[in-house]
């Protein structure tokens, strides 16, 4: 159960309406945030306190394109051969990865096995592991001669074969359904720009799927999967690297339903990071990494330049992007996309909410929102990559219980004991 009553006073809060951080308190009540601002002391009576000293209280962070089941691993069809037991057991450990980074909501972008997902999404909504609100995913869905790693994919031809894939799929209790409509040059025999879906066979995938009340989301990379995934309604477009300018126009009329999640980090560690594992920089760039960096790089300023909803998320979980690095995605939407730290913030916050389909409720520091709320050492819109570093994350909240109380003030600020709650739970 969620602690009844928890004050944070004399935060800095960044509530993620777009608003400055502004001095104050936070009040919350049950897994609710009951009151921002100024809480009066008779509302606050019998609350626990934390003693903020000026830190940042913020929402939680969300990753729009997350794999528990990949295994920190450079053998990718080994994420098909390693056995399931000891599968289940590093998803769990992902899933308390993404929570300890101070990320309280994540949509599952593809499974290694069926059920992986499934399981670790109602094992966290049912309190017996810890791990962010998550929405599942299963093996994503690839045309016979289109799979990236045929050992954790499901394969359907035709758009009858579609619709049968997509009804197995959500027979096992998935929240969406994962298209890979294209190839990746890591593969050396899938390229980043072909195209292996055909018009019907989405639209036989997404119709399905919408028909049961589930969105779909798509590996696309090439400019005409892009369009593909527009045309036909594909609710969450991954990568979108080459995306033309009728791409571009198509995204920008759609913008108010889709959402786009380029996976920028994992771009920047494949060309730059991959060598210690097999992949130097000189082969990542003869395969066409580089190209497709600076190509992904001008095409995401120009869908930020025309509000198309961007979302951060970067495939992690290979060995060169390896699980608790998440909040690299962050820095590279202000260092190379174009973003102000504020925007990068309500990307993986306010946006975070939406995507998750919970606007109301996630993402901001606003009355009446559930209680997910980090408190950082630092100031993120100073200093982005302070959300890199776990041990700045002093304090994580989700539905209004702690997940971390990691102390009670910065080392360099010392707590006033006049001003702490002598009834206060300890914490430390």
């Amino acid at each position: 159960m969620p602690t009844s009553k928890v004050l944070f006073r004399n935060v800095s809060i960044l509530d993620s309406t777009g608003a400055d951080p502004y001095p104050g308190d936070v009040l919350v009540e049950d897994d609710r945030i009951a009151a921002v601002g100024s809480v009066g002391a008779a509302r606050a009576d019998g609350a626990q306190v934390v003693e903020g000293h000026g830190r940042t209280l913020m929402s939680g962070l969300c990753d729009a394109h997350t794999h528990f089941s990949w295994n920190n691993s450079a053998d990718l069809d080994g994420l098909g051969t390693m056995p399931v037991e000891e599968h289940l057991l590093f998803c769990i450990e992902s899933a308390k990865t993404y929570i300890d980074s101070g990320y309280t909501m994540c949509l599952g972008a593809a499974s290694a096995k069926d059920r992986l997902d499934v399981v670790c999404r109602d094992a966290i909504d049912a309190g017996r592991i810890p791990g962010p609100r998550y929405l599942a995913n299963g093996p994503e869905i690839a045309v016979t001669g289109g799979a990236l790693i045929k050992s954790i994919t499901k394969f359907a031809d035709g758009p009858d074969g579609m619709r049968k894939a997509v009804r197995e799929l959500i027979d096992l209790g998935v929240d969406q359904i994962k298209l890979s409509m294209t190839g990746e040059e890591i593969t050396g025999t899938q390229r980043a720009e072909d195209t292996y879906f055909s018009d019907e066979e989405t639209a036989a995938a997404v119709t399905e799927a919408h028909r049961r009340g589930k969105r779909v989301c798509a590996h696309a990379r090439s400019a005409e999967s892009v369009k593909m995934c527009v045309r036909n309604h594909v609710d969450i477009v991954y990568h979108a690297s080459f995306t033309d300018a009728e791409g571009q126009d198509m995204l920008e009329e759609a913008k108010d339903w889709v959402f786009v999640a380029p996976g920028i980090n994992w771009l920047v560690a494949t060309l730059y990071e991959a060598e210690s594992f097999g992949f130097p920089q000189e082969a990542a760039e003869a395969v066409g990494y580089k190209k497709e960096l600076e190509t992904a790089i001008e095409g995401l300023c120009e869908m930020h330049r025309r509000g198309v909803r961007i979302l951060p998320g970067g495939d992690y979980g290979f060995a060169w992007t390896p699980h608790g690095t998440y909040a690299r995605d962050l820095e590279h939407f202000v260092e190379l996309l174009g973003f102000t730290p504020m925007e990068a913030i309500l990307s993986a916050t306010a946006l975070g909410g939406e995507i998750m389909l919970r606007p109301d409720e996630l993402g901001k520091v606003q009355p009446g929102y559930l209680a997910d709320l980090i408190l950082v050492d630092g100031d993120p819109l100073a200093d982005i990559t302070v959300l890199q570093h776990q041990e700045k994350i002093n304090y994580i909240m989700k539905d209004g219980r702690f997940h971390k109380e990691a102390g009670e003030a910065p080392a360099q600020t010392p707590p006033d004991p006049g001003n702490l709650d002598r009834n206060a739970a300890p914490v430390g």
